[in-house]
């Protein structure tokens, strides 16, 4: 913005009264002039940009798409950059700053940028970078047919708004956004010398930024806080440290204007110290050298006048000493202090916009002073104002410092006052969406600090300005903060406005999912307003996003089933294009599936009789012609089609295995479900295993084994009965009981100290039932016998009646006494006088 469109802007604000005087006017700003109707074209959609309803996007018609854009001549791209600059400030001019100590920076740089390398400046904040970057734009004017680009990385975490300034400074495109695939198309036919100052992004966004523009070499200058790019972007870093001795003693001259004393020499010494070179910390030290010998000058002339006839008391000569080695490292009190109330006013709503200066054309009325325009001159003297793009703002530690001496206390009222000026600023018809997009920053730093009221009036007068000026991030941040205000202040005609608008910008950039749900927020809101209009404009921008939708899902068709084309006989062959695989093998044929033989155990297969050839129906698809398969061109594997793969599916998912990869679609799904199970082909080769039996032989087995195996059962009955029933006489000898075999074990049970009453002696069983009772023999894992009791059991065991035993005169040694069928029986023989001893069979209880 230059000098002529300020004064003029200044005439248009009021000169005379104070700040509040603006948000008179804010509250009805149609009064100021007809609403601004603008149109655009973005991507496919010509877009109207209406302040009034809302925005109205459709199609472009055929015919109507915009040519393709031309590059901008060499006199266009430098007066293009001169108002990229940060405008020029009335007041007198302030002398040039010398570039000491950066020669040998600037010429590595230049000489890397003339060989096509990107290179990432890194120094702290007031090391010069922005100064350096202005040096090597000179040289290196001629080495790319684009020439050089300046552009301003401040707030910006995503290339894509970065891209689209590219691409507008390149090309002729006066209202006109192209979409993601023309804008990357466009930008990588680029080549040019990139300046990308105060750079916040790194990483992944920087790679694609690079990336997306393969022929243009970037100068990239960011603070040693942010994220490097990766080592795939190839970048040289080069480091920007601090000034010498030397060369700070002869900034600090050049900003002072005269040679420094002894004193102030060793104090520019002690500040490099501390401050450790930096070139900001040196040109604040020169205003307060400045300021101090203003102040030392008054006092001299005081003292050679006489005192005034109205002054209670005659002045004092103050000499006003040089600034501590603490004032000089953070000198913005100090500095401040001495500036004028308009410069102090400033810096008071540069804290409440943290740290956005408005435009100085904005300064008269925002203060409430006539000549409040030349405060930005006075603070950018002092070194408490930095450019950044086409602005200005606090320079580094600036705002912190005010803000500790209490100049952030009227935030919230200056950050008010802000929004209503705005407000009443961007909707006064002659100011062209341009100036608004140049005070993005400011004015959203605006809506962020006001209240509810004044935040949804200044969101709803500058989103159509920052629509119609391309600045779509700027477009998005402000209407979100509008929705948001709008929702806190129960506006719901702004809030459904607002979202109508970010469903159209997302439509815009190709985010269905994002614009269906803004448009139907949208709808909702404006149905329950009963706005009419508002509600259609609504569903025919939902109308284009179910059409985007359509179109993608038309653009990769889901899988689908083949219709019945051909008879069960005939077949469908695949032709493969020669092109396609030139030198590919030949494909393997596809192995023929054995017919399963019948099994007695599974149900028997039903064969599906073949299915005529159906007629062709409206309703399905067209089949598609297969091309005449040209010579030495592959031929697939001939695959029968079904009608029953059509209709009919099984809801199991088998595994199969093909020796050969499906060539057509129903073989795919004939796979996945296949209409009669088939037996999978064995892995490996199995030992053929012996035939199964015939049914009828395998029954007649059955029965015999049956009929064997109650003869046994009934045996073993008998001879239990037998056994119980029958008695032998009491042999003579040793006392020798011999326990049933159906018994599981034979116990021997001897009560010491107790005369218990007598048994009779236990019968053996009969000779000629001994051999079937041999047979069952006692189950394994288990004891022979129970261990003995020494306390008396209070119930007797149960036990068939025992013969006693009489007390034999001699010891004799346990033996086994072998038995029919050669297994040894315990034998116990007791030699204890005065004890009776009783052998009887226990059953396991």
């Amino acid at each position: 913005m230059d000098r002529t469109h300020g004064q003029t802007e200044q005439h248009e604000q009021p000169t005379g009264g104070s700040a509040p005087a603006a948000p008179t006017a804010a509250a009805t700003p149609a009064a100021a002039g007809p609403a601004r109707v603008v149109s655009l074209t973005a991507g496919g959609f010509a877009l109207t940009v209406n302040p009034v309803d809302g925005s109205e996007i459709e199609p472009l018609r055929p015919g109507t798409e915009p040519a393709r854009p031309a590059k901008r001549a060499a006199a266009a791209r430098a007066a293009r950059a001169a108002a990229a600059r940060p405008p020029v400030l009335p007041g007198p001019t302030a002398p040039a700053r010398p570039l000491l100590e950066r020669e040998e920076e600037r010429e590595r740089l230049v000489r890397l940028l003339g060989r096509g390398r990107s290179v990432r400046l890194t120094g702290p904040s007031g090391s010069g970078r922005s100064a350096l970057l202005d040096a090597v734009a000179d040289r290196c004017e001629g080495l790319a047919p684009d020439g050089v680009v300046r552009l301003s990385g401040y707030g910006q975490q995503q290339p894509g708004e970065l891209l689209h300034t590219l691409y507008a400074t390149v090309y002729e495109s006066d209202q006109q956004r192209p979409g993601r695939a023309e804008l990357l198309a466009r930008v990588r036919e680029i080549g040019a010398v990139v300046l990308l100052d105060d750079l916040e992004m790194g990483g992944t966004a920087l790679d694609e930024l690079m990336r997306a523009t393969p022929e243009c070499a970037y100068l990239l200058a960011a603070t040693p806080d942010t994220r490097a790019p990766s080592d795939d972007s190839h970048a040289e870093e080069v480091f920007l440290g601090g000034l010498g001795k030397a060369d700070c003693l002869e900034l600090l001259e050049a900003g002072v204007g005269r040679p420094l004393t002894d004193e102030e020499t060793a104090w520019a010494g002690d500040l490099r110290f501390a401050s450790e070179g930096l070139p900001l910390r040196f040109v604040q030290a020169a205003a307060l050298l400045r300021q101090r010998d203003e102040l030392n000058h008054h006092a001299e002339d005081d003292e050679e006048e006489e005192p005034g006839v109205f002054e209670e008391r005659p002045r004092d000569a103050v000499h006003v000493p040089l600034p501590t080695l603490a004032e000089g490292a953070a000198p913005a009190e100090l500095l401040a202090s001495r500036v004028s109330e308009s410069a102090r006013a400033a810096l008071r709503i540069a804290c409440a916009l943290g740290g956005e200066l408005p435009h100085h054309a904005h300064l008269p009325a925002l203060v409430g002073d006539t000549h409040a325009d030349t405060a930005v001159a006075e603070l950018l003297a002092c070194g408490l104002l930095t450019p950044v793009g086409t602005r200005y703002r606090l320079a580094s530690g600036v705002a912190r410092q005010l803000e500790e001496v209490g100049y952030g206390d009227t935030a919230p009222e200056e950050a008010r006052t802000a929004a209503r000026h705005y407000a009443w600023w961007t909707g006064h018809a002659s100011v062209v969406p341009e100036r608004v997009a140049a005070e993005a920053d400011a004015v959203l730093a605006a809506l962020a600090g006001a209240d509810v009221v004044a935040a949804v009036l200044l969101a709803r007068t500058a989103a159509p300005a920052f629509a119609a000026s391309l600045h779509w991030e700027a477009w998005e941040r402000v209407l979100r903060s509008g929705a948001e205000a709008a929702r806190k202040a129960g506006e719901v005609a702004e809030q459904a406005y607002f979202h109508h608008e970010l469903g159209v910008l997302a439509l815009c950039e190709e985010r269905l999912d994002r614009a269906r749900a803004e448009l139907e927020t949208s709808i909702g809101l404006r149905g329950a307003l009963a706005d009419k209009r508002g509600t259609v404009a609504g569903r025919r921008a939902l109308a284009l996003v179910v059409d985007g939708e359509t179109a993608g899902a038309a653009a990769s068709p889901p899988l689908r089933l083949e219709a019945p084309g051909a008879a069960a006989g005939e077949a469908v062959t695949v032709a493969t294009p020669a092109a396609a695989a030139p030198k590919a093998a030949p494909a393997p044929k596809a192995a023929p599936v054995p017919k399963a033989a019948p099994v007695a155990s599974e149900a028997p297969t039903t064969k599906v009789a073949p299915v005529p050839k159906a007629a062709p129906v409206a309703s399905e698809a067209p089949t598609t012609k297969v091309a005449p398969v040209a010579p030495g061109a592959r031929v697939a594997p001939v695959v029968p089609v079904s009608a029953e793969a059509v209709t009919r599916m099984t809801p199991v998912v088998p595994v199969t295995g093909r020796s050969a990869a499906p060539t057509t679609l129903s073989e795919v799904f004939e796979d996945a479900f296949p209409l009669n199970p088939k037996p999978a082909p064995p892995a490996a080769p199995r030992p053929a295993a012996a035939p199964l039996p015939a049914p009828g032989r395998r029954r007649f087995v059955l029965l015999a084994g049956a009929g064997a195996l109650a003869v046994v059962v009934l045996g073993t009955v008998v001879s239990l009965a037998l056994s119980s029933s029958d008695s032998a006489p009491p042999e003579q000898g040793p006392a020798v009981s011999s326990t049933p075999a159906v018994t599981e074990s034979a116990t021997t049970t001897v009560n010491s100290g107790i005369d218990p009453a007598p048994e009779p002696p236990v019968s053996a069983p009969p000779a000629e039932t001994s051999a079937p009772m041999q047979s069952a023999a006692p189950t394994p894992g288990r004891s022979p016998a129970r261990t003995p009791s020494r306390r008396p059991s209070p119930t007797p065991p149960k036990s068939p009646p025992t013969t006693p035993v009489s007390p034999a005169p001699t010891t004799a040694d346990p033996s086994p006494t072998p038995t029919a069928t050669g297994e040894p029986t315990p034998t116990t023989t007791t030699t204890q006088t005065g004890t009776t001893t009783s052998v009887s069979p226990v059953t396991d209880r």
